[in-house]
């Protein structure tokens, strides 16, 4: 787990070893929930002392990055300061406010993906969106009280919608709408869970990715509205 980390040779070593740790989680390389290396790898690795280790990795858990779970590890929480800043304020936000910086994002991404999406993020899309067919299908024919499906039909729609953010070219706008995953996620549960809930609502899906397709950002715009104002009214 320690691949991609060189030894430190110059400069003031806390802040090498953060910088160094930060590309790590920024990149991608250490996901969100991760596990990190232990600190005797990252010793090793970087080629510091235990003290310089363990101020660093101090410091990017005050910053949100990190968090430190005695007796277990030392765990990923956000990709950046910003995102372990947004990270606090959605646990103080309601549901509202979460389709609210739903609408903003998925709305103006459906703008900009008719405009500049390209034929890998279309096929992108129509995956994302035949995974969420099948995974509606299977509701059908579960039996009556039974839930198991919820989880894999979420992620299936959240996916959908992260491909077309994805599809829209801005990745500051993808970052950010990456960051409202989770809480997004327990929204769609509670309405999937709802009897009335279409999960196979047409609009803002089939019905958007045609109009992306098409180049049409008016349409586009259109159909991601419709699709947050009806799973808003559900």
């Amino acid at each position: 787990m320690a691949n991609g980390l060189t030894g430190i040779q110059r400069g003031s070593l806390v802040d090498e070893v953060i910088d160094k740790l930060r590309e790590q989680i920024g990149s991608g390389a250490w996901p969100v929930d991760a596990r990190i290396p232990t600190e005797p790898e990252l010793v090793e690795a970087l080629n510091v002392g235990r003290g310089t280790v363990r101020e660093a990795v101090r410091a990017l858990a005050h910053a949100g990055l990190l968090e430190v779970r005695r007796g277990d590890g030392t765990y990923v929480r956000a990709r950046s300061e910003l995102s372990g800043a947004l990270r606090r304020e959605i646990q103080a936000t309601t549901h509202d406010h979460v389709q609210e910086v739903r609408r903003a994002i998925e709305v103006e991404a459906a703008r900009l993906a008719a405009r500049r999406a390209n034929p890998a993020d279309l096929a992108a899309c129509a995956d994302a969106l035949a995974a969420r067919d099948l995974a509606a299908r299977k509701v059908e024919k579960a039996d009556p009280g039974d839930t198991s499906w919820v989880d894999e039909w979420v992620e299936a729609d959240a996916h959908f919608h992260t491909a077309m953010v994805a599809a829209a070219g801005n990745p500051l706008l993808l970052d950010l709408y990456l960051e409202i995953g989770s809480a997004l996620r327990t929204v769609l549960t509670e309405r999937a869970l709802r009897t009335d809930f279409d999960r196979f609502l047409v609009a803002g899906h089939s019905t958007l990715l045609d109009a992306v397709r098409a180049g049409d950002p008016e349409a586009a715009v259109r159909e991601a509205s419709l699709n947050v104002e009806t799973s808003a009214e559900e």
